[in-house]
């Protein structure tokens, strides 16, 4: 009997660094604009998602996980270099007319090079929006080996493309081309025959069966169910998707369809690149991990309503917003032997966590940068000690900057629009749509919000806050 007891307590002892070998493939799979409440494991009723019902089931399910912020360049510039918006270098959507503002630069870290170094073959397929073909964001210079996709983020509202980027390359598509604007590529098809949706889900299963034999990181990072914003403005509709599946029949305005059908392939194609991960004998050497940049949009047009669906699940608020309805996304992780089935986790974790993460699921050091990022894998298998956040802290510019902090994942500080605005103070643990301003009641707690608003801001040279640090 002392034998088995010996085994069983080196391994509670053992490191949770110390898992497997060879170190295990990781798919980061990224949906544009999928709210909390989209999917059915989250409490959907009406869009059909079993393959993600699946993957929860089989996995882990995180209820408190945030984006890095409630739009998509920033966001993602979290998410690669473990910084929040205080810190990291793309700190919003800069638009056309600020290219350098949008773009991560050569000596950011970013996890795909961590990984890279680290032996993994790495790849991005779908959506980038960090780094344009003669910049030093451009994937390749920011530790992607390959890449198939859409460079520049506005390029990426049009899901029917006349072209994507390969390695530099660009690959022509037969779709026609609306121009809209002078971004090449922005615009939409009246000629509809090549869906990057499509696309990318083949390209995805491609690269699993080409790196069968060697540990691979996969970006994922689709577009569904981003809204084309240009057609939405020209035609009055910006959902695109080939066909309205099993949703042609409903009841239902035509965009509302073609809202749930985006979604509904997006889940079908999530399947089929569990099958092939199955089909390549890679299934239990996998993590794969789910979720979306920020909450749901209302970018489609006036004949879409947000709410049908209740995108945001419990929460109030969209994509634009720092209530948890535009930053709180479904995040489900499974990796079968290490991540015990069926569970549900309250761990808060955000976006900059999975540079630490998939570094230590690497063997890798994690970046001295990334200072804003805790590895979740004593959550992911359920043993060790896991590290908690004191705070997270989101910044927002757009008509004019907020910003927000979360305390101890229960106090949520927010100053919308003016970092002078009093702040609104609301706890979650029992508030969790944020109708309840608790200021008053809690100065102590406000103040100590306000005072980590002011220092978890760094200087930037183009995302600046007047007033609230020196520049």
């Amino acid at each position: 009997m002392k034998k088995p007891i010996l085994r069983l307590l080196l391994a509670l002892l053992l490191p949770v660094t110390a898992l497997t070998a060879p170190p295990p493939n990781i798919i980061l799979i990224l949906a544009d604009d999928l709210g909390y409440g989209e999917l059915g494991s989250y409490g959907q009723k009406l869009i059909a998602t079993p393959h993600l019902d699946r993957l929860a089931a089989e996995g882990v399910r995180f209820t408190q996980f945030y984006a890095g912020s409630t739009v998509c360049a920033p966001s993602r510039s979290v998410l690669m270099t473990g910084q929040h918006t205080g810190h990291t270098r793309v700190r919003g959507n800069a638009g056309r007319d600020r290219p350098a503002a949008q773009t991560l630069l050569a000596e950011d870290v970013t996890v795909a090079r961590v990984l890279q170094q680290a032996g993994y073959r790495t790849g991005l397929v779908g959506k980038w929006g960090l780094g344009l073909i003669d910049q030093p964001g451009e994937p390749r210079q920011q530790g992607f080996d390959t890449y198939f996709g859409f460079l520049h983020q506005t390029h990426a509202h049009n899901h029917f493309p006349d072209f994507l980027w390969r390695d530099g390359v660009k690959v022509p598509l037969p779709n026609d081309l609306v121009p809209i604007g002078p971004i090449e590529g922005v615009g939409y098809a009246t000629k509809k025959l090549a869906y990057a949706g499509d696309l990318f889900a083949q390209e995805a299963k491609d690269f699993v069966t080409a790196n069968a034999k060697r540990p691979f990181f996969l970006f994922l990072s689709v577009v569904v169910p981003h809204a084309n914003n240009e057609r939405t403005r020209e035609l009055g509709d910006g959902h695109e998707v080939p066909d309205l599946g099993a949703y042609a029949d409903k009841p239902w305005p035509d965009t509302v369809k073609a809202h749930a059908a985006m979604i509904t392939r997006l889940d079908t194609q999530v399947g089929e690149l569990m099958a092939t991960l199955k089909a390549q004998g890679l299934d239990k050497n996998t993590l794969v991990l789910f979720t979306s940049d920020n909450g749901p949009h209302n970018e489609a047009g006036p004949g879409y309503d947000p709410q049908f669906f209740s995108p945001s699940g419990p929460f109030t608020g969209l994509k634009r917003s720092l209530t948890d309805g535009g930053i709180r996304v479904p995040c489900i992780a499974r990796w079968p032997g290490q991540i015990a089935p069926g569970r549900v986790s309250d761990h808060v974790g955000y976006f900059g966590d999975l540079m630490a993460t998939f570094a230590d699921l690497a063997g890798a050091k994690t970046p001295a940068d990334a200072t804003d990022s805790i590895s979740l894998l004593p959550t992911l298998l359920g043993r060790g000690q896991q590290a908690l956040h004191d705070h997270l802290y989101w910044e927002f510019y757009e008509n004019g900057v907020s910003q927000a902090v979360l305390l101890h994942g229960r106090w949520k500080g927010i100053r919308e629009k003016n970092v002078m605005a009093p702040i609104r103070l609301y706890d979650l643990t029992t508030d969790l749509a944020e109708q309840t301003d608790l200021t008053a009641k809690y100065p102590e707690i406000v103040a100590r919000l306000a005072a980590l608003m002011r220092d978890a801001h760094t200087p930037n040279e183009h995302w600046k806050i007047p007033g609230l640090v020196a520049q």
